[in-house]
């Protein structure tokens, strides 16, 4: 069988998108410095790859981090996103994947502030990495260029409270069974029960430190490029009462 090879430098595009932010006019005249580069500029289109290569894996997560609090403080930047799907079709220069739960109430574009193109979307129930994830994400960093993985684990997790009160439904309990190694892992003095909100966030916060680990052990790729400074792997909990991402040190 002939083996495929994937072509590592992504289609070439002649628009460019300004990665100047909403700065004061003070600094309008003078050079661009890099912490002015915004992931999501206004009514733009979507990212290119000389913008997305430019910045550094802590640059793009310093990025995220503003788009959270645009979207907590209700100022989210003004979108076209027809000419960012346009702009998108011929090739995509994500900075990111993120690895999020399906929970519907936790869109990673919405709640980072970022457009068509910026980011690689991954949900699963609990944000567990699979061999499917894994293969997805490392398709994401080796291939496209992504340079931060982000696993978004969110408080009130259903999944969780399922794997705690050892639910079990045809294929999700396989799916939770990836989930119950946190729980004897989180260290909680109280009431170590579903019905315990505190509990359940605690064992959220284990779960994605124990994706963090299993990505780092099972994908040779993704851990070679890490220490290589090609990528950042890292993970955050994102507050459905707040809005707010609180992301790991």
């Amino acid at each position: 069988m002939e083996r495929t090879t994937y072509n590592t430098q992504p289609y070439r595009r002649s628009s460019r998108r300004s990665f100047l932010g909403m700065a004061s006019a003070a600094c309008v005249v003078g050079p661009v410095s890099r912490l002015s580069l915004q992931l999501a500029a206004p009514l733009s289109g979507s990212l290119t790859k000389a913008q997305r290569d430019r910045m550094t894996p802590d640059e793009i997560v310093e990025e995220l981090k503003k788009g959270n609090q645009r979207f907590r403080a209700g100022k989210m930047t003004a979108r076209d996103y027809i000419k960012e799907q346009r702009s998108s079709a011929s090739g995509q220069y994500p900075a990111a994947v993120v690895l999020g739960c399906v929970d519907s109430r936790v869109p990673a574009e919405i709640v980072f502030d970022v457009g068509i193109g910026d980011t690689f979307n991954a949900r699963v129930a609990g944000n567990v990495a699979n061999d499917d994830l894994l293969g997805s994400m490392e398709f994401a960093c080796a291939v496209a260029g992504a340079k931060v993985v982000l696993v978004l684990g969110h408080t009130a997790c259903g999944a969780i409270k399922g794997a705690i009160d050892d639910v079990v439904l045809g294929n999700l309990t396989g799916l939770l069974a990836r989930i119950k190694p946190a729980i004897p892992a989180t260290k909680f003095e109280g009431d170590k029960s579903s019905k315990n909100p505190a509990y359940v966030d605690a064992v959220a916060k284990t779960n994605v430190e124990l994706t963090l680990d299993n990505i780092r052990r099972r994908s040779p790729v993704l851990t070679d490029l890490e220490k290589k400074g090609s990528i950042k792997i890292t993970g955050a909990m994102y507050d459905l009462a707040s809005g707010a991402v609180e992301f790991n040190r």
